[in-house]
């Protein structure tokens, strides 16, 4: 998939935006064809030095930006030249992907294996242990806490791994 494509993708987009924030997006969003250093991005761009190297040394954690130095013969001062490699951003939003389903299954396991509490004046959720040595009281109003349902969130749960186990084709049953 060519760069501009990927860039016009909203979902790249966002991925890109999350990664280097809203200093380093025209960094992210602007890849140049070949190599370029982080002075003549920063001049090309009209960002502060610091925000371009910091977008790059981002782009370059998450295998999105690689470089080479070169050293000045004469002041022995490196430079650094950086090429974009946006060819992984698809392999990176499925590690992404991945990373959520583990995370949303370890959380819908926690949900349905706890008992909750919860203070509706203060909107605070308690597990049953807490509560308990509450005294079935929040510690900030003094309210009753009340038995919590949290089945629509479980439900919310099983809905979202179902529409991630269809995206990258996991076998639940497996």
């Amino acid at each position: 998939m060519a760069f501009e494509d990927l860039l016009e993708d909203p979902v790249i987009q966002k991925y890109l935006h999350e990664l280097v924030g809203p200093k380093g997006m025209p960094v992210a969003a602007a890849p140049p064809d070949g190599e370029v250093t982080d002075e003549e991005l920063a001049e090309e761009l009209d960002l502060e030095l610091n925000d371009v190297r910091r977008a790059l040394f981002i782009l370059y954690e998450n295998d999105l930006a690689s470089y080479r130095r070169l050293r000045d013969e004469d002041s022995g001062w490196l430079t650094y030249l950086w090429t974009f490699e946006y060819d992984n951003i698809p392999e990176n939003l499925e590690e992404e992907m991945y990373r959520l389903y583990d995370a949303l299954e370890q959380r819908q396991e926690y949900e349905r294996n706890h008992e909750f509490y919860l203070c509706e004046i203060c909107s605070i959720r308690f597990e049953f242990g807490e509560a308990m040595d509450f005294g079935f009281e929040c510690p900030e109003c003094g309210s009753p806490l009340e038995s919590m349902d949290n089945d629509r969130l479980v439900n919310s749960m099983d809905d979202r791994l179902d529409a991630l186990e269809d995206e990258l084709n996991i076998d639940a049953d497996a």
